[in-house]
């Protein structure tokens, strides 16, 4: 089961931080190919998430 996020998500950025979090872990901290593509999927959704936590902050 992947827990790969599709675009435009609505999950949080606490969310997607502990996704990031677990799949390092899983990893032993050295990404696969395939991995190294969700991680990078997860970082965008997380930066969009924070993004959007400070908008709204403000």
């Amino acid at each position: 089961m992947s827990s790969t996020p599709t675009p435009g998500s609505a999950q949080s950025a606490d969310e997607l931080n502990e996704q990031i979090r677990g799949l390092m872990a899983r990893a032993g901290g050295r990404l696969s190919d395939t991995q190294r593509r969700e991680y990078e999927v997860l970082v965008v959704e997380w930066a969009a998430a924070v993004r959007g936590d400070v908008v709204q902050a403000a």
